[in-house]
């Protein structure tokens, strides 16, 4: 269940990423999915305390984490423009859904074997975090997170990969809030 404080603040990495139960290399747990949204919730030096919509937490090397702006970009009242118009992004993802439900019918009905199923969904990828009149979607075409607030899309986060630091350095114990610094 997807709790209606969460606000993302960071994605993962385009590759994804491995996760574990403490910030501790010996306890890993599942990797975390492609460009998938978190809210970074505490910093221990590199490692980054992340949670997921669905109340999971795990510890993340949080010096790859994607940062996204810490507010959804506003838009304004004006009308709709074709580049603005969340329909087609949301009718794609629609499709997209559906054929991955098509998909897992026919793998559950034995209609499909491990290697078709993981051609027939290959390179296939989707995303939609909705909280009320707020959604954000993947663009796999453009490579971008978009936020939308039922009228307007803008672009939220991109798949470009996070930029180097020559020394990371290691930060102390910090919480971060997504309400504030």
């Amino acid at each position: 269940m997807t709790s209606p404080a969460f606000r993302p603040t960071h994605v993962v990495p385009q590759h994804g990423m491995p996760a574990w139960e403490a910030p501790d290399p010996a306890r890993p747990t599942v990797a975390l999915d492609p460009l998938l949204p978190v809210q970074l919730v505490e910093r221990r030096g590199d490692w980054g305390h992340i949670l997921c919509a669905n109340g999971w937490s795990a510890w993340v090397d949080g010096r790859f984490l994607v940062a996204v702006p810490q507010d959804p970009p506003t838009t304004d009242a004006g009308p709709l423009t074709r580049g603005a118009d969340p329909r087609p992004l949301l009718a794609r993802a629609g499709r997209a859904l559906d054929g991955y439900r098509s998909a897992v019918e026919d793998l559950a009905a034995g209609g499909l074997d491990g290697e078709s199923f993981r051609s027939r969904t290959r390179g296939l990828r989707i995303g939609v975090v909705v909280d009320g009149e707020a959604v954000w979607l993947y663009d796999p075409e453009h490579g971008r997170w978009v936020y939308a607030d039922g009228s307007r899309l803008s672009t939220y986060a991109t798949d470009d990969g996070p930029r180097a630091e020559a020394d990371p350095g290691h930060a102390p114990t910090q919480v971060v809030s997504p309400d504030g610094p």
